[in-house]
């Protein structure tokens, strides 16, 4: 009997992959007091591979279950917490959260001096997770005005706050503020809130990107702008082929730099938008007297990133304009090697008739000189006819043999010089 519903199916490679995708990064259930240390590290493919062995040898050494050898998630049980371990495109990250509050660290943590990092820190911050019902601005005291953002979230249930400042331990602090969440809001809301300063962090890697760039691209408008000039004035060949390989020049060095900051420019946008989700996703609303986390952050954040635009869409218009004065050039520099061309050939054709004029000279020559030997040797034949009883006048001979002898040559060597001039086509 056939089996009836899905299973009976060929699985596509890649369908348990997806399917368990949706289930790769859920919301864990928090309760206050909780602290959050959260760790993001820069890193390419080796030192993903590397992070991934180090943290299968701490699960050995605790006897826990390691992640598989293609996992880019893992969560584990350990000192008292919950590790949580994570890789991404250039970045790995690392949560551990356990029992506390506002205070002193815990004593002991997984990123003590045991622990090796799998490449240049990023991101370090330290979240608290308290149920206070105090007013914010007692709770909020130790942390800088100048720079405070304060926002309800999940309908008031929960109040989010930073200085985004390092602390004396070198963490950025976050405070979420329990006001009836609950175990199931108060998870989302910190790991939301966590990838927010993550990524707003990462997101302003292009910034100096951008600001390294400025000159280089300044500089080849400048040179734009001079070259149209060098255009418009240039003449002959060999002046537009060297403004031809000026530009090309420009035009490299551009497409290189453009390469260079694709993808950093690429990420910040996608950074930035993962910012914009992840804020409205919790449902921020400001409270008096405090900037939201919204309003800071357009103020610090959105600068930057026009910037990375303005500077991305300088590069595309410049590389545009390069190509279309490169190809104007080179059109120019197309028809004047034409001109040439022509005129070369029109040398070579003057060269050709003047050769053939002189081959025709040649060859009157040449049937003069042949005519005379043959009438010479006729002439040498008459005088010894004698010899074998003819008698013949050397004189009457070579007169009567001119004309004949002369005519006989001259077809000989037209014949052969058709002959030839058939064979090879030249038409000479």
């Amino acid at each position: 009997m056939m089996r009836e519903g899905p299973r009976r199916f060929a699985d596509h490679p890649l369908r348990t992959a997806v399917l368990h995708e949706v289930h790769a990064r859920p919301f864990h259930m928090m309760e206050a007091p909780r602290i959050v240390l959260h760790f993001a590290f820069m890193t390419d493919g080796e030192q993903t591979a590397v992070a991934r062995a180090r943290l299968s040898e701490l699960c050995l050494r605790n006897g826990l279950s390691p992640p598989t050898e293609q996992a880019r998630h893992h969560v584990v049980a350990l000192l008292g917490g919950t590790l949580r371990w994570e890789s991404h495109a250039e970045f790995t990250t690392y949560s551990w959260d356990v029992r506390g509050g506002i205070g002193a660290l815990p004593p002991e943590t997984p990123f003590g001096d045991a622990f090796d990092p799998p490449g240049p820190l990023m991101v370090a911050v330290r979240l608290d997770l308290v149920a206070d019902e105090r007013p914010p601005a007692e709770i909020l005291e130790a942390l800088d005005p100048g720079s405070l953002a304060v926002s309800h979230v999940a309908g008031g249930r929960g109040i989010i706050a930073t200085d985004f400042r390092e602390d004396g331990d070198g963490f950025t602090r976050l405070l979420v503020i329990d006001r009836g969440l609950g175990a199931q809001e108060a998870g989302p809301v910190v790991q939301r809130l966590l990838e927010v300063e993550t990524y707003r962090t990462l997101a302003m890697l292009g910034l100096p990107e951008a600001q390294r760039l400025q000159p280089d691209i300044r500089r080849i408008e400048t040179e734009l702008v001079a070259n149209t000039g060098r255009f418009r004035a240039s003449e002959g060949f060999e002046a537009n082929r060297a403004l031809l390989d000026d530009l090309t020049a420009l035009a490299g060095e551009l497409e290189a730099g453009a390469a260079e900051s694709a993808f950093r420019f690429g990420a910040s946008r996608a950074y930035a938008e993962i910012v914009r989700l992840r804020l409205e996703a919790m449902g921020e609303h400001p409270i008096e007297g405090y900037s939201s986390f919204t309003a800071f952050l357009a103020r610090r954040m959105a600068p930057a990133m026009r910037t990375c635009q303005t500077l991305e869409s300088r590069q595309q218009d410049l590389s545009r304009k390069l190509a279309r004065a490169a190809a104007l050039l080179r059109a120019r520099v197309d028809v004047e090697l034409s001109q040439q061309n022509r005129a070369l050939l029109d040398s070579m054709n003057r060269r050709a008739r003047l050769q053939l004029r002189l081959q025709q000279t040649v060859e009157g020559l040449s049937v003069a000189a042949i005519s005379y030997y043959i009438i010479g040797l006729l002439g040498y034949f008459a005088k010894g006819s004698g010899m074998v009883g003819l008698d013949i006048d050397p004189t009457h001979l070579t007169a009567v043999a001119v004309i004949p002898v002369a005519f006989a040559v001259w077809f000989v060597v037209r014949r052969v010089r058709s002959r030839h001039s058939d064979g090879h086509g030249d038409g000479v």
